[in-house]
């Protein structure tokens, strides 16, 4: 069998001729030159996930021929020169906590309705509005709850670096379809870092935009620290993907004012004379040493590229519990929504998690709200003093497939093998993984670069400083073969 996932190379950054392997950026600019159809563009994704999908499991939904004419009317399009929007033609999936129109919105629950949806989410209705090719849906742990890439109803998501071990969550679909090339842009979510775990564990890239920038509706159960954004193989496409989706929408009741703009205007400005802050451990996480190894290496980067990089932590003890008590409280909602007789059906560590939320009272409830906004005003502050924070995304590795904990010694939850995530929810700056290495055994590290609240350009302009010099690698994956184990 060919390869069916060529790598770029890490030394010269060649992108593989394979149009499924492309990135939307060079897709459309293939489509405006007539040398390559968003048909042709389509087909070798569906290709790719008929392949690969099998082992991976990275979609819960899959509608090729809807995906196929949608690929024939842009190419309609292109052919007059008269493309629909910024993405016309470009293959997209949808992670499935999110409503798209004709299709049904799982949550990975089988307690969750199979009715098709009849309107589109904001989100899904820009994409769509701009011509993109909507391949399907990509799988997520039930109701997004968890770091970890499986579900009671579609099973167990794997990495394609290794396929014994994790992609994590909750976007675990929309990861794993962006590194192997099954479709170019990937709507994913983070309400805790759902967005940026699995872009760690995967080795691609991944922005949880400021809070409101993208609206989503109807609104997350995990609303006051949800975040909707782009997962991709490149920056410029999450930038590209940003300027369609960041449009004010009245549906959502947290959205910021209308103040539609291009993400990619500036995007190669670089990092010289940037005030950049570096902090390996927040001051209280501890690593995996090959992690911070990585990392480091990749702070070594920046500053060689003219950034002023200092070793400054931003001040905030743990906010674990104070996360902790407003994510259970979310759960305990979604589950009182749901039938007493259905309730067997939910994964035993959601349950739990919805139990801790029903026995708190409304003054922990608001404790834990006075916490996170406390976190707010402490990291405004600190991005006032810097332009940009990185730290890890991940402080380990990808997980082995059915282990929740990376320490259960030490560990009780998923929150505590990711502590640099969940803060930046709670302060809502936008954040992004930048793939930054592999580690001995050849799992994917990510660092972390976070700035204040609307300036995710600044986030894409340091991320691609970056790629531009250490180009992103996929993985060496050549076919639909079973995992080792599990």
């Amino acid at each position: 069998m060919p390869d069916l996932v060529a790598q770029l190379d890490p030394e010269r950054g060649k992108m593989s001729d394979d149009p499924a392997l492309l990135p939307a950026t060079a897709l459309i600019d293939h489509y405006r030159k007539k040398s390559l159809s968003p048909v042709e563009a389509t087909k070798a994704a569906l290709a790719r996930i008929a392949a690969l999908d099998p082992a991976l499991n990275a979609f819960c939904l899959l509608d090729e021929e809807g995906a196929l004419a949608a690929a024939r009317a842009a190419e309609a399009r292109w052919m007059r020169n008269a493309p629909q929007g910024l993405v016309d033609g470009v293959p997209a999936t949808v992670k499935d906590v999110m409503v798209a129109r004709g299709w049904a919105t799982r949550r990975g629950s089988k307690t969750a309705s199979n009715q098709t949806a009849e309107e589109d989410a904001p989100m899904v209705a820009r994409l769509r509005e701009h011509g993109a090719v909507l391949l399907g849906k990509t799988t997520t742990p039930e109701f997004g709850w968890k770091a970890i890439g499986d579900s009671p109803l579609t099973g167990i998501t794997r990495n394609p670096w290794s396929r014994d071990h994790t992609p994590g969550g909750s976007s675990a679909g929309a990861a794993v379809g962006a590194a192997t090339g099954m479709g170019a842009l990937h709507l994913g979510s983070d309400g805790g870092g759902s967005i940026r775990i699995p872009c760690s564990f995967c080795g691609v890239f991944g922005i949880k935009p400021t809070f409101g920038l993208v609206p989503s509706a109807p609104p997350s159960q995990f609303a006051i620290v949800a975040h909707t954004g782009p997962i991709t193989r490149t920056v410029a496409d999450a930038a590209l993907m940003l300027s369609v989706i960041a449009r004010w929408d009245a549906r959502d009741p947290y959205v910021l004012p209308p103040a539609a703009r291009d993400f990619a205007s500036g995007l190669d400005a670089g990092v010289n004379g940037l005030r950049m802050a570096f902090s390996p451990g927040l001051g209280y996480a501890a690593v995996d040493p090959e992690v911070a190894s990585r990392v480091e290496a990749a702070v070594e980067i920046f500053a060689d590229l003219g950034a002023r990089m200092e070793l400054a932590d931003p001040g905030f003890a743990s906010p674990r519990d104070a996360f902790w008590s407003l994510w259970c409280a979310a759960a305990a909602r979604i589950v009182n929504g749901i039938e007493p007789s259905r309730r067997g059906e939910l994964e035993p560590g959601f349950l739990q998690t919805a139990e801790c939320g029903a026995r708190l009272t409304a003054i922990d409830y608001l404790d834990a709200e006075a916490i996170r906004a406390g976190l707010v005003e402490r990291m405004n502050a600190f991005l006032d003093r810097y332009d940009v924070l990185v730290t890890p995304t991940v402080a380990v590795p990808a997980l082995p497939v059915g282990q929740d904990l990376a320490d259960p010694s030490r560990q009780e939850f998923w929150i505590d093998w990711t502590p640099f995530s969940y803060p930046f929810n709670m302060s809502r700056q936008p954040s992004a993984n930048v793939p930054c290495g592999v580690t001995r055994a050849g799992l994917p590290v990510g660092l972390q670069v976070i700035a204040a609240q609307g300036n995710d350009a600044l986030v894409l302009r340091v991320a691609r400083a970056y790629e531009a010099v250490h180009p992103f690698a996929l993985p060496d994956i050549t076919c639909a073969c079973e995992p080792s184990s599990s």
